[in-house]
């Protein structure tokens, strides 16, 4: 019976996170990542908070530049996140 419920809460955390994915809530990290400017505490904060969606954001080619480019690994880098290389 435990591992049933600690199976469900798995699954109800995983479709929470999944369903927190939003690349607008990154829109204050925009100046860091286009324009090189120091990120803002929102924007880390932002970063931290959409760091499970990274991967499928890579994924998605109209969103891919935005999270693999120099810069926002730069960004990430400062705000002590990590964009995975592979996912």
């Amino acid at each position: 019976m435990k591992k049933g419920v600690v199976g469900l809460c798995l699954v109800a955390m995983l479709v929470a996170v999944a369903a927190d994915c939003n690349p607008m809530e990154l829109s204050p990290c925009l100046g860091a990542i286009k324009g090189g400017q120091s990120p803002s505490a929102d924007c880390c904060s932002k970063l931290k908070a959409q760091q499970p969606c990274f991967c499928t954001y890579l994924k998605n080619p109209a969103l891919q530049q935005y999270v693999s480019s120099p810069n926002a690994k730069k960004v990430a880098g400062i705000c002590g996140v990590t964009i995975p290389a592979k996912c």
